[in-house]
Formats: structure tokens, C-alpha cells, sequence
């Protein structure tokens, strides 16, 4: 791979399954940006996430290692000081580091992920914030409007800390009257158009970063629920919404009923909701491909896009009532398991067109980076995406560690749902070639309720092989005690981002679905 100078873009589509991009097998043309990036690009079929939700995922993608090393499993999770980041290698090695986030869960909380970038910009929220934010000068204006920012977000965090500490105004808060009201008000998923806009001014004028190469972190919520894509997409994928009024009353239900995100279906969902729920997300996934490809032309144009390594991944999927299931709280089934990852490169370690069948783990973006800028040690380049091929051997492995709030609001509403779910436990799978084992953790058991999937002939996990190829299970449940007992925690998981505590953040994790 080459040195520097050569820009680095990673680009995490929020939520995105690689199962409903046309360039996946997807029936339906709901990325033709995205296609057109991965058929000048290596595409990898079986990317995997690391985790099932943002900030272990990320974690991962920022350091290398998996959850269970890195302990970024809650939502109060802080990763340690001694485990250095992607963006503070990259700083050290003379990269101008700059992110533009949609999530909160990045973007917001004290919890590390922020470390190493000259700029983090974020878009999420009623008001704005830029945490680490340098080099930008501030006049007159600027310093007033910040002053009238901290006041007016110093009122807001005080009505949002009664509601919190206030169980009737709590409750009051996530009613279905009030939960789209605050979704809108508040427009928690970001802004898409206007974070690749920054990113893209970034990347061509460069006038911050002057004669450094650039490695800019972009995270977009398009496909995040709730749904609310552009009428012109929902015309195409989903127009019976537009015409069935049984299907708006659901879908508004669907949106505001954050509990619902996060818990396991008592039954399997119903034909018509399902196909309501398919079609807006397809809808989303096409409205933010368009802006996507906006961003890749503006690049292109500029003759930017030659000499950078780009990037493209998502940090997990999304369950759609596949398993009884919806959202992404704790199963690692292929909804929420199987990524995009395409990598588009001019030096030739990622060839143009190539479809790469083996597994692969998006924890390996951080070896592949580090390699790409010349910033990696020999064991780190050994990882690279790059090396992996078709004969490798190595399993890959993801870990769900149940979100204690979560877990917490499930007992509390349904005990006998967790209970016949398993879902205060931890669940893990590993890969290897064509099969993948899934099972269940705890300190009491150890490995249980397994499942064996056929992941070539059977991606949509509808057989399980457990008790017909028990050499197979017994092969991968010896990888699994073997990364169970080798991996070695950096900290414990108590320690705690410092603004966790914060109303702002409190409020923002609850617009999101990941706190009641």
C-alpha cells in the first residue's frame, strides 16, 4: 500500500444491512450509488460487525480489538486511556484527523471515540455541538451565538432534568403524543446533507489541514429508525403507505413507540406490518444513497477521489421482525451481523470490480487504515483486509453483550419474555469458512442454546444444523471457549464516561431509542 500523502475516508452508513444494497443481491434498486462505488471497488460479501450496536461496534473499528477486550458495551461505557485510538495513530503519524458525526452515541458522550480528531463536528440535536473543535477562528458573531447557545441549552438541560428525574413527566415524554414531537423538534438523526457537505469541503479545500494528508470519520443515521424518508422514495418503495390508512396509523405507531425498538416480538409480525416496516427502510436506504453519491461525485469532480482510500461500512444492521425480532439489541443473527464493506483504492491492494467471498471483521478496518497510511506495526499489518483471502482460516467472532438499561426496562415490563428469550445473556457467534455457531454466555453456563447455520447456502439462517453436524458444532464451540478465555480486558466495565450523567446526553439517548 502506498505512504502518505493518501486521504482516508471511512464512511459508516448507521444501521445499514448489506442485504438490502442492490449490489449485495438486493431485488430492488435501492443503492445505485453505492453500486456504482462497489463495481470500481473490492466489495467484501461477508463483512461482520464486531457488535451489535454503535458504541461497541465503533469501538472495535477504533481500536482493533473486540468488545470483550476494548469493555465499551453500555451506553455509560468509557474506553481506556491506555488503548490508543485509530485517529490518535493517525494524528501521530502526521494526519490531519476530522469526523462528522450523526450519532450521539459517538459524537455526544465523553466516552473516548472522540479521541485523536482535530475537528469532530456534530449534527444531531437541537443545538449543534462541536467537541474538539480546533483551529477555526471565532469573531464577534461567532462568540455571541456560542454564548447564546450555552444559555440556551443550559435551559433546556434543566426542563429535560425534570423530566428525567420526574417518573409522571418521564413517562409523559414518551407517550405517542409526545415522542414524535420530540423526534421532529429535536432532528435526532442528524443531518446527512450537511455533515458529507462539510466533509467534502474539508477534503477539497483542505484549510485546516494545509499540506497534511486527511482522515475524516463521517457517520450517517438515514436508516436509523424511526422512518421518515423524502415522499419520492416512499412513492417508490412503499406507495401502499401513501394509500392505506391502517399502514400510516401503524407506521406512526411503529415511530414513536421507542419500547418497541428494543424488545423482543411476543408474536411474529404481522404480514402487512412487515411489509410496511420493509419498504420504508428500503426507502431510507435509497434516500441516503442519493446523498451518498452526491458526496462521491463532489469528490470525484475534484479530482479528490484518485488519491484517497474510501472506505465504505456500516457498524450493524437492523432487524425488521426477522426472528421475532426489531432494532438491534441483542441477537447476532445476519440482520444485525452481516455489513457492507466495500474499499475503493487506486494503489492496487484492493482491486477494481473484485468480490471477495471469504468472512471478515470490521475490527480489521483499523489494521487496514493504520497499513494504508504507513502508520502500522508488522503484527497490525498482518490483519490488513488486504491479506485475507479465500483460504484463510482464522474464524471471526462478534459479541452482544445485553445493554444493561435495556435488559433493565425488559424485566421490568416483560420478565417472561427475557426468560424465554435468553436475553439477559450474552450472546456470541464465531465464523469459520461456511459455518457459523451462535450461542449463549453467562457466568453461570457457559456456551448453550446453540445454533449452527450453513452461512453459503442458507444466509438467511431459517435451518438450524445444530443436531446434524455435531463436529461442526463441537469445532467452532472450541473457537469460542478459546476467545472467551484468551481475551483480556483492558479496564473493567465500570468505568464511566464523564457526561454520561448530563440531561443534554440523557435526552438525546432517549430520542434514540437506547434509554426510556
Amino acid at each position: 500500500m502506498p505512504n502518505p500523502p493518501l486521504d482516508i475516508v471511512l464512511l459508516v452508513l448507521d444501521t445499514q444491512r448489506s442485504d438490502r444494497l442492490s449490489c449485495y443481491g438486493y431485488d430492488k434498486p435501492t443503492s445505485p450509488a453505492i453500486d456504482a462505488l462497489a463495481a470500481e471497488s473490492t466489495l467484501f460479501q461477508r463483512g461482520v460487525a464486531a457488535a451489535q450496536w454503535t458504541i461497541p461496534s465503533h469501538g472495535s473499528m477504533f481500536t482493533g480489538v473486540y468488545p470483550s477486550e476494548h469493555q465499551m458495551v453500555q451506553s455509560y461505557s468509557r474506553l481506556p486511556d491506555s488503548l490508543p485510538t485509530l485517529a490518535e495513530r493517525l494524528r501521530d503519524g502526521g494526519y490531519y484527523t476530522a469526523a462528522f458525526c450523526n450519532n450521539p452515541l459517538v459524537g455526544v458522550i465523553n466516552n473516548g471515540l472522540r479521541r485523536g480528531f482535530y475537528s469532530f463536528l456534530n449534527y444531531s440535536g437541537l443545538l449543534n455541538s462541536h467537541p474538539n473543535q480546533a483551529g477555526i477562528p471565532a469573531n464577534l458573531i461567532d462568540r455571541y451565538r456560542s454564548w447564546f447557545k450555552r444559555v440556551l441549552a443550559g435551559t433546556l438541560s434543566n426542563v429535560q432534568d425534570a423530566f428525567a428525574r420526574n417518573e409522571m413527566l418521564l413517562e409523559l415524554s414518551f407517550s405517542p403524543l409526545m415522542v414524535p414531537l420530540w423526534q421532529t423538534a429535536l432532528s435526532f438523526k442528524g443531518n446527512t446533507a450537511k455533515s458529507l457537505q462539510d466533509a467534502a469541503r474539508l477534503l477539497i479545500n483542505r484549510d485546516q489541514a494545509e499540506e497534511q494528508p486527511i482522515f475524516t470519520f463521517i457517520n450517517l443515521m438515514g436508516t436509523h429508525m424511526p422512518y421518515h424518508p423524502p415522499r419520492k422514495y416512499i412513492e417508490r418503495f412503499a406507495p401502499h403507505v401513501l394509500k392505506d390508512k391502517q399502514a400510516r396509523a401503524y407506521l406512526r405507531q411503529f415511530n414513536s413507540d421507542i419500547y418497541g425498538w428494543l424488545a423482543p416480538l411476543a408474536d411474529p409480525l404481522n404480514e402487512r406490518h412487515k411489509h410496511t416496516l420493509d419498504g420504508m427502510y428500503d426507502a431510507e436506504v435509497a434516500a441516503q444513497d442519493e446523498q451518498v453519491g452526491r458526496f462521491i461525485a463532489t469528490l470525484r469532480e475534484a479530482g479528490r477521489l484518485e488519491n484517497t482510500l474510501f472506505i465504505l461500512c456500516s457498524d450493524h444492521g437492523e432487524h425488521l421482525g426477522e426472528k421475532r425480532l426489531v432494532g438491534h439489541t441483542n441477537a447476532i443473527y445476519n440482520e444485525l451481523a452481516r455489513v457492507p464493506l466495500i474499499i475503493r483504492d487506486g494503489s492496487g491492494a484492493f482491486p477494481q470490480g473484485t468480490v471477495r467471498e471469504e468472512v471478515v471483521s470490521t475490527r480489521q478496518l483499523f489494521h487496514t487504515i493504520l497499513t494504508a497510511a504507513g502508520c502500522a506495526t508488522p503484527a497490525e499489518m498482518s490483519l490488513t483486509l488486504a491479506l485475507s483471502g479465500e483460504d484463510n482460516t482464522h474464524p471471526v467472532f462478534a459479541e452482544a453483550v445485553p445493554p444493561q438499561n435495556v435488559l433493565k426496562l425488559l424485566m421490568q415490563r416483560q420478565p417472561e419474555l427475557v426468560q424465554e428469550r435468553l436475553c439477559d445473556r450474552t450472546t456470541l457467534a464465531v465464523w469459520n469458512k461456511e459455518y457459523k455457531l451462535v450461542a449463549k454466555n453467562s457466568d453461570q453456563v457457559i456456551f448453550d442454546a446453540c445454533e449452527l447455520y450453513d452461512i453459503v447456502n442458507d444466509p438467511s439462517e431459517t435451518l438450524n444444523l445444530h443436531d446434524i453436524l455435531p463436529e461442526q458444532v463441537d469445532l467452532l464451540q472450541d473457537y469460542l471457549e478459546a476467545f472467551y478465555h484468551n481475551q483480556t480486558p483492558v479496564a473493567t466495565a465500570s468505568v464511566t464516561a464523564d457526561n454520561f450523567n448530563d440531561p443534554e446526553v440523557y435526552r438525546r439517548l432517549q430520542d434514540l431509542g437506547y434509554l426510556e
